[in-house]
């Protein structure tokens, strides 16, 4: 029992010693604020028991708890004010903004926050455009006036009929003499270091155009929950679901090209208004802050969509005219949320060479082929296999089954060398006679007919050049759901083992998203781009060699995308068993520090990723 109670001792103070060097390491690296917050943060997790993830599940994170501790450290105090506004003297644009608020019956509480919270911005250089949509509670107008009469740059205009938020938008927007405007509901707040930070990027990008920051939600006894750490600009998540939102500051001269906010598109004008301007510039830049509180009240639609359905309506109106203006036609699928998905009309039903790699395992082969072969709808396709080098009997017997069953549709293809997944892939692709190529696992089973068509779907539209799919472990977990660059070091699964079903952050996994890169696992480019980036990297034999490719990709201009609704099982790795050997530990490596010297730049930022959100987890939580 001595011991024991010895060897416990022992543990502790060696447990003791280790978190003092740590916190040290903290407090010298990061400052006393910072090694608070953690401190806080563990104390939180040790206090809360059940916080505690149990084994073989995702981690279980606590958003709130976790929001707080990051506010904490960021959340700008008096004396941070103090020296923004000393700042603002030496910069080299202070360009007037102009705020558009409409209000109509606002709570007293409410109205009189959001005009606070302009009226103690750090930025001095703003004016506060506000239309009243005739209100019908009586004290709405002496408050309006009262703000006015204290602050002459504050100006009013009360409409003598009600509108609706457009009409009251534009009658708000008559009164900006601003070279930008920043829209704010009557009953939210921005942060009192919004407009300093808007400011910060007009003198760093004196073209931006559009410029939207992070949000997170405030309720009536004002504590602040569900933050939006968001990605920058990704215009196919865009049409998925509007993103961007608060705050959002737009070039006064643009929004008037385009006629302003449109009548009849109430609750979704925004979306309305920003898809249209969006078909005007490319110049759009993302400040990764919170800098705006979307209030949460039983009216608002913070609080519950429901509260104003008319806005969905309003924004399958916004986006069937936006495919139309653009001329991609489609349909609009409605999904969870309140969100979008886009289908595509093929304009041609162009071959596609399906590729797949093996070497023997021809039962999980067999798997992958007859879910092909059974389930795809798309019309014109071929299935080329690559035979590493296979030796069993059954699988050379499969093989030959296929090429009798589907002599028009099947080829087998040997390449008996040293296996390299690039090697294998940029071979087969100089075989490949489609104008479409589709790389496929052979541990994969196809779930859904139209998975092909929805691939070709993208990928014949110029701007796209690699198409993902969601794919999910045999107990219906997520193994991939679009690739963040920069998760672990070099690159992660998105929301890996987290339920199909679920929703994801922000409804990441239930909508259509830009991603900087997606898994060969399955992956459609187009033959021209696949050439036009020089294929597969060689030199990354087994790891990276699909992010590399979707880098290069993307460094040329095109958009990467993952689709949801392309669903296949994964069984991972079984065809190649597992890097535990050193010879493949040591190759292992050298990939990963050819990706860390290659692509730095976008491991240390995945542009769609946020960079207030962890790189040590798949999930989505916060980072510190």
């Amino acid at each position: 029992m001595l011991n024991q109670a010895v060897s416990r001792s022992l543990e502790q103070l060696s447990k003791i010693k280790r978190l003092s060097k740590r916190l040290y390491e903290i407090l010298t690296q990061k400052g006393v604020r910072y090694a608070l917050a953690r401190t806080f943060r563990k104390l939180y997790f040790k206090l809360e028991p059940q916080a505690l993830p149990s084994q073989g599940a995702p981690e279980v994170v606590h958003p709130v708890a976790d929001y707080h501790v990051w506010l904490g450290q960021r959340f700008p105090r008096s004396w941070d004010l103090q020296q923004m506004a000393e700042a603002v003297k030496a910069f080299r644009k202070t360009p007037l903004i102009s705020i558009i608020m409409p209000v109509y019956n606002t709570p007293e509480k409410f109205l009189r926050d959001a005009i606070e919270s302009v009226l103690n911005q750090a930025y001095p250089y703003w004016e506060l455009c506000i239309a009243d949509d005739a209100s019908t509670i009586p004290y709405i107008k002496p408050i309006l006036e009262e703000y006015a009469a204290a602050d002459n740059r504050i100006k009013l205009l009360f409409r003598t009929e009600n509108g609706h938020i457009s009409a009251a938008s534009n009658s708000a927007l008559s009164l900006a003499t601003g070279e930008f405007v920043a829209l704010l509901d009557h009953d939210d707040m921005i942060t009192s270091d919004a407009l300093y930070h808007v400011a910060v990027m007009l003198n760093v990008h004196p073209e931006a155009d559009m410029i939207y920051s992070d949000e997170d939600k405030m309720d009536a006894q004002g504590n602040r929950q569900d933050p939006f750490f968001k990605p920058d600009w990704c215009p196919d998540s865009f049409l998925s679901r509007m993103y961007t939102c608060h705050l959002g500051v737009y070039r006064r001269s643009l929004i008037e090209e385009i006629g302003g906010f449109r009548l009849g598109y109430e609750g979704s004008q925004d979306y309305d208004l920003v898809l249209r301007l969006t078909e005007k510039t490319s110049h759009i830049f993302h400040i990764p802050k919170i800098l705006y509180h979307w209030r949460i009240h039983s009216k608002s639609t913070a609080s519950e969509l429901a509260n104003k359905n008319y806005a969905t309506t309003a924004a399958f109106k916004s986006l069937s005219e936006a495919l139309e203006r653009r001329r991609e036609p489609g349909k609009l699928i409605p999904t969870e949320g309140g969100h979008w998905i886009v289908r595509y009309h093929i304009q041609n039903y162009d071959l596609v060479t399906v590729i797949i790699p093996t070497k023997n395992l021809g039962n999980i082969l067999n798997t992958c082929l007859t879910s092909i072969f059974a389930n795809t709808t798309y019309p014109n396709y071929e299935v080329l296999v690559i035979d590493n080098g296979s030796t069993e009997p059954e699988t050379l017997d499969i093989l030959s089954q296929w090429q009798a069953k589907e002599p028009e549709r099947f080829r087998c293809e040997p390449l008996d060398i040293p296996f390299n997944f690039s090697k294998i892939n940029n071979y087969a692709v100089k075989q490949a006679k489609g104008k479409y190529i589709l790389l496929l696992n052979n541990d994969t089973k196809v779930l859904k007919p139209d998975w092909m068509t929805a691939m070709v779907e993208q990928a014949q539209r110029p701007s796209v050049g690699a198409v993902g799919a969601l794919l999910l472990y045999p107990d219906d977990t997520i193994q991939h759901a679009g690739v963040v660059i920069g998760l672990g070091g070099v690159a992660g699964h998105s929301h890996k083992q987290f339920p199909a079903d679920s929703p994801g952050y922000f409804y990441q996994i239930q909508t259509v998203n830009n991603y900087s890169a997606v898994t060969a696992a399955c992956l459609m480019c187009r033959r021209e781009v696949f050439e036009e980036v020089g294929g597969l990297e060689e030199d990354l034999q087994i790891a990276f060699n699909d992010v590399d490719f979707c880098l290069k990709i993307a460094a040329k201009g095109y958009r990467n995308i993952y689709l949801p609704h392309v669903v296949l099982y994964h069984y991972e790795s079984k065809s190649r068993g597992y890097e535990d050997t050193p010879e493949k530990i040591a190759r292992f490596a050298k990939e990963i520090d050819y990706m860390k010297t290659k692509w730095k730049d976008w491991t240390e930022h995945d542009p769609c990723y946020s960079p207030n959100l962890t790189r040590d987890r798949e999930d989505y939580s916060i980072g510190y």
